[in-house]
């Protein structure tokens, strides 16, 4: 009876506990602790639907090819072509250094660090994971468009020669990988169209060597409603649905790179010579762990939603802390454990 009457009196302290707090002015932060969560419907985007298996383990046939992964720490060479604002490419240093930032404090839960974890899970057939060790190891910069403004991907392998050549940084065949990054005046072969980035493997007729690399473009004038998303939305939607939403760091074009770069680094990482980890039977044209998870960047995403993310005081939307008190919207990962699209701000 007196632990019956003592349980009646706790929960009333709680009670008047909660009451009482609920009452009280609290002060405004950033929401990192209690951010404003939300799970938007936009309407679909026109590039991914074909890849977009909305986490079901029961279409996917990932498997692994017996090829490498980067499992010693990655080296990253930046190659800025075209014009670029430092505080655009400040942005996107930061996201990349964030790969590797553990410290909680310096990038709070659910951090890009996290995030990297699920890619870090994928493993070559002596058992090695995917390095967490990410590092930004030399930048070149090709202000001067050394192959035009029209490339297409022969012509980027041309660029990543000239970086070479030009030796601002050594050649990497072991530890490198090499990130092509456009600037919002220059086109590619396909842009918009069909990619917003891709990976694969220089030629050694080209460049000389074989080296993994990447390639993103700035859609901020050329079409963010597709590869910006959901910065950006299509315009037939005429003004119904929710809109587009805030990006995290106010440039669209560049915080929807930053996704895309996310998306091309975990399938460069997980398949960089395109005999490693990707589903279906044709490794020219292969479904990878970011194709698996297009559009999603949160639980309940799927069926035009994007999934629960944060919205901070601003109306800015994100779901990864970095480094520097960053935030980004990056899309979900393909996790091999979870046989489902994972990320580090899921709900269940």
């Amino acid at each position: 009876m007196f632990r019956v009457i003592l349980n009646l009196f706790l929960l009333f302290l709680l009670f008047q506990f909660r009451s009482n707090n609920a009452s009280s002015p609290t002060a405004q932060t950033l929401e990192l602790q209690n951010p404003n969560y939300f799970n938007p419907k936009l309407p679909p985007m026109t590039l991914s639907s074909s890849k977009k298996f909305e986490g079901s383990s029961d279409l996917v046939n990932l498997r692994y090819h017996m090829g490498p992964v980067l499992s010693s720490p990655i080296n990253i060479y930046l190659i800025w072509y075209g014009k670029w604002a430092p505080s655009q490419q400040l942005l996107i240093k930061d996201f990349l250094l964030s790969v590797s930032t553990f410290n909680h404090r310096a990038a709070p839960s659910p951090s890009v660090a996290e995030w990297w974890s699920t890619v870090s899970l994928y493993t070559d057939q002596t058992g090695a994971n995917i390095s967490r060790s990410v590092l930004i190891a030399g930048e070149y910069s090709d202000n001067k468009y050394s192959q035009g403004k029209n490339l297409n991907r022969l012509s980027i392998q041309d660029v990543i020669a000239e970086a070479v050549r030009s030796k601002p940084f050594t050649v990497d065949h072991k530890k490198g990988i090499y990130l092509v990054l456009t600037s919002v005046d220059v086109t590619m072969q396909d842009f918009c169209r069909a990619v917003c980035g891709f990976h694969y493997f220089t030629f050694a007729s080209k460049v000389g060597y074989t080296l993994p690399y990447a390639w993103v473009g700035n859609s901020g004038k050329q079409c963010p409603e597709v590869c910006a998303y959901p910065f950006a939305v299509p315009g037939y939607m005429g003004g119904g649905g929710p809109g587009a939403l805030k990006s995290p760091n106010g440039d669209v074009g560049v915080d929807g790179m930053i996704s895309v770069i996310g998306h091309e680094l975990a399938e460069l990482s997980s398949n960089p010579l395109v005999n490693a980890w990707y589903a279906g039977e044709d490794p020219v044209a292969p479904t990878e762990i970011g194709d698996l998870c297009e559009g999603l960047y949160g639980t309940g995403g799927g069926g035009g939603y994007i999934g629960q993310v944060m919205k901070d005081r601003d109306g800015r939307t994100y779901n990864l802390n970095g480094r520097r008190g960053r935030k980004f919207l990056v899309q979900w990962i393909w996790s091999p454990v979870l046989k489902a699209c994972a990320g580090p701000n899921a709900m269940d």
